[in-house]
């Protein structure tokens, strides 16, 4: 939803589009072929600017307080609760960054950053709480078979006692769904070490937007009757992944959270591409096009502009995300 750099001018020849075409062929269907098998996860250092700068520190040293966390995974915690937002507060009188409700910061909050008193406003004692609680529950079930990651995040969902009982996750729907949610959404905080499963719906969310090539740009646009069909930047992407059957957020900075993240050499026509004015703060981006291949992708870059091609590599490329159907659901639903 935000305005491309004036600096990013210019658009490809018509007649290059066949080209486009053709890597659109031969990379999602013959290099994502030649990539299928491999695994994103396993590393526990952040993905770059995932995580706001002014909390980046906090998140990966507490994140690494007990074996069954990481920092990927209290990063998803804290954006799945507040979207990093240190004053939110919910109807259920949830506060702050980390959504403790009044009762267990009493029991659980802890003064993270030594100052003499424990603040559920400040990310400095409130990160800190979150990791400890989190490290607190898996003591609670250390001896329940299964993953020690799942049953803590069970407890914390539905109490140590009902894993216990079930000596696992307990067939409650909503901690079931609790789980998934956060072992998934951890995907899309953490640096893969190797590289991550290509997208099945890339090719036909490309095609979507091929479609839509030398439509004017809209601010707000997603692309409906009364708009003329006109979209910015987001709104593109968003109705091109609804085309295969992905429902993405609708602004830029929510949707680079929907999958795990691909370097600029692993990048595979389809994947998400963003840009920002600072490259260390996900939540600062402000641009979002979809990557074709040969360094180029598909966007909706300002007003006045129509989606065309544009190149990626430029000083303002912050990363990309490769859209999974279960990273997409995973989001919350306001952050």
């Amino acid at each position: 939803m935000t305005v491309r750099k004036a600096w990013i001018v210019g658009t490809v020849v018509v007649g290059s589009a066949l080209s486009f075409v053709m890597l659109l062929v031969v990379g999602v269907y013959v290099v994502a072929g030649n990539l299928a098998g491999g695994l994103g996860g396993g590393s526990k250092a952040l993905a770059k600017g995932s995580v706001p700068a002014a909390y980046q520190s906090l998140v990966q040293k507490w994140g690494n307080l007990c074996p069954a966390i990481n920092p990927a995974l209290l990063a998803a915690q804290l954006y799945q609760e507040s979207g990093f937002n240190p004053r939110a507060q919910s109807a259920a009188a949830a506060q702050g960054i980390a959504q403790f409700i009044p009762g267990t910061w009493a029991t659980h909050g802890i003064d993270g950053d030594g100052d003499g008193d424990r603040d559920v406003w400040d990310p400095n004692d409130a990160i800190p709480s979150a990791a400890s609680y989190d490290c607190t529950l898996a003591s609670y079930v250390k001896d329940v078979p299964g993953n020690p990651t799942e049953n803590m995040l069970a407890s914390y969902n539905a109490g140590a006692y009902a894993v216990i009982k079930y000596q696992g996750v307990p067939p409650y729907k909503e901690t079931q769904n609790y789980v998934k949610v956060i072992t998934t959404l951890e995907k899309s905080f953490a640096a893969p070490v190797t590289r991550v499963d290509p997208s099945e719906q890339a090719a036909g969310a490309i095609a979507y937007a091929q479609k839509k090539l030398g439509t004017p740009y809209l601010w707000g646009g997603t692309g409906t009757a009364q708009q003329g069909g006109r979209f910015d930047c987001s709104g593109l992407t968003k109705a091109a992944y609804e085309s295969v059957g992905i429902e993405l957020p609708r602004v830029a900075n929510d949707q680079y959270n929907a999958g795990p993240h691909p370097s600029r050499e692993e990048l595979l026509p389809g994947d998400l591409v963003f840009f920002s004015d600072d490259l260390a703060n996900s939540r600062a981006i402000r641009h979002v096009g979809i990557y074709v291949g040969g360094g180029y992708m598909i966007d909706a870059p300002r007003p006045g502009a129509v989606i065309r091609f544009d190149p990626i590599d430029t000083p303002d490329y912050f990363g990309a995300t490769r859209v999974t159907a279960d990273g997409a659901k995973a989001l919350p639903t306001t952050v």
